[in-house]
C-alpha cells in the first residue's frame, strides 16, 4: 500500500463532498492508500479544521484518522528544514522523508523547492495530478 503524506490545504479541499479532489479522501476511506501523519501533522489538521470548518468536524476527522488501520504514525526523528520560505511546512516534508512515502501530496509553492534538492528525493505531486496519474483512478 502506497505512504502518503497529504498537506493541511489539501486536507480540507479533499474533505468537501463537491470537491473534485473528494475522490482522494474516499480512497482513504476505503483503505486504497496509508496516510502518513505525526504528532505535528495531526495537531495542525485539528487546529485549521476547526478555523476553516467547525472544531466538531475537526475533531471527527481526527478521531476518524487516528482510528484507520490504513494511517501510520511516524515519529520523524530528522528536522530537515528543506523550506526556508515556510518552516512550518517542514513537518510535512519530515513525516514524508521519515515514513519513505511514495507521494507527498501538496499544493504550496513553498514545496516546490523540494524538486530542486537532490536529496532527499520526495515525490512532489499536486492534488490533480494524484488523482489523475496516481492510486485514484
Amino acid at each position: 500500500m502506497n505512504p502518503v503524506v497529504i498537506d493541511t490545504n489539501c486536507l480540507l479541499q479533499i474533505l468537501a463532498k463537491k470537491s473534485p479532489f473528494r475522490p482522494i479522501w474516499d480512497a482513504f476511506l476505503e483503505g486504497r492508500f496509508m496516510l502518513c501523519v505525526s504528532n505535528d501533522i495531526l495537531n495542525e489538521y485539528q487546529e485549521v479544521l476547526e478555523q476553516q470548518i467547525t472544531p466538531t468536524v475537526a475533531e471527527n476527522v481526527v478521531l476518524l484518522i487516528l482510528n484507520k488501520p490504513n494511517v501510520r504514525f511516524v515519529d520523524p526523528y530528522f528536522r530537515l528544514g528543506l523550506i526556508t520560505a515556510d518552516p512550518d511546512d517542514n513537518k510535512f516534508v519530515d513525516c514524508a522523508f521519515a515514513a519513505d512515502a511514495d507521494y507527498l501530496v501538496s499544493e504550496d509553492n513553498h514545496f516546490n523547492v523540494l524538486k530542486t534538492i537532490p536529496f532527499p528525493r520526495l515525490n512532489l505531486v499536486t492534488l490533480e495530478e494524484f488523482i489523475k496519474t496516481r492510486l485514484i483512478s
